[in-house]
């Protein structure tokens, strides 16, 4: 009965599987059309098959552009897993060099020459390990990592919020502007990453349990948009050590600011990740703890 069940299931093609990543990495069905070089209408059909098999709508079609839904996410994860595994499987099968994708996620601030250096070493070592690199904000990484479009990533988390592979404590300081002092004005002008972004509801707490008026001076995605702002005198912030600047002066402790010491550094893969991933992510870990704490 069961191996009945098993033969019961939907099998996925291949080709349904490509036409929804290319989709998905074009942002367009007509570009996909033109990568494939088949026709949108096929492309479409493809697609439309898929989601029919899947039971669920996989892309949402906007005006100017296609971007994946939530099933869309979790089903293009595994279909670049499978993609990759039907080539490194043909390539098996022909006698070639099996090469390997690592597809990683780093913060902003940690793709520094240090790292980079160490990735581009780790890349001559093992030149059949192909490294796909990704920088942004931490909440991405981890969001592209349980989606399966990354195998591994380093990100910066409230501590204990999710298991990790290794992790480390995360010093934060509040800062201010070197040459413009911005800490004795009313209200407090923040300097913050958007709304869900690390840091930005511990500075409002704070600055809240003290009884201060505040008010969002500058919003950014961009860790390097926060250290500008802050540097040109549009706000304070909370940033890691290795995020302050020159331009910055460290303010914790005045006007009674408190110490935030709730973040931690966390690395993570799979626990079946191959050997490829975990030799990058022992590589990776080492030059972290080389970081100054």
């Amino acid at each position: 009965m069961q191996d009945s069940a098993k033969s019961n299931r939907t099998l996925f093609e291949l080709d349904l599987l490509r036409a929804l990543v290319m989709v998905a990495d074009c942002g367009s069905f007509t570009t996909a059309a033109t990568r494939l070089h088949s026709t949108q209408s096929t492309v479409s059909q493809k697609v439309r098959r898929l989601e029919e098999l899947a039971g669920h709508r996989l892309l949402e079609r906007g005006h100017r552009d296609v971007h994946p839904t939530d099933a869309g996410h979790t089903l293009l994860g595994y279909a670049r897993r499978m993609l990759d595994l039907n080539e490194e499987m043909a390539q098996a099968l022909a006698g070639a060099t099996v090469e390997t994708a690592v597809r990683i996620g780093v913060p902003e601030d940690f793709v520094n020459a240090q790292t980079t250096r160490m990735l581009a070493a780790f890349s001559r070592r093992h030149p059949q390990v192909k490294l796909e690199i990704s920088s942004g904000l931490s909440r991405d990484l981890a969001q592209g990592f349980d989606h399966g479009e990354l195998d591994l990533v380093l990100v910066k988390q409230r501590r204990n919020s999710r298991q990790a592979v290794h992790c480390r404590r995360e010093p934060m300081h509040w800062i201010d502007s070197l040459r413009s002092s911005c800490l004795q004005q009313d209200p407090l002008p923040l300097v913050t990453f958007p709304p869900r972004g690390l840091y930005r509801d511990e500075m409002i707490h704070a600055v809240e349990a003290l009884g201060l008026r505040w008010r969002i001076a500058f919003t950014s995605s961009s860790l390097s948009g926060i250290q500008g702002a802050v540097a040109d005198g549009i706000g304070i912030s909370l940033l890691p050590r290795r995020a302050v600047s020159r331009e910055h002066r460290i303010i914790d402790g005045e006007r009674e600011l408190p110490v935030i010491d709730n973040y931690e550094i966390g690395l993570l893969h799979r626990a079946d990740a191959d050997d490829a991933v975990r030799a990058l992510a022992s590589e990776l870990w080492r030059q972290v703890q080389r970081e100054p704490d």
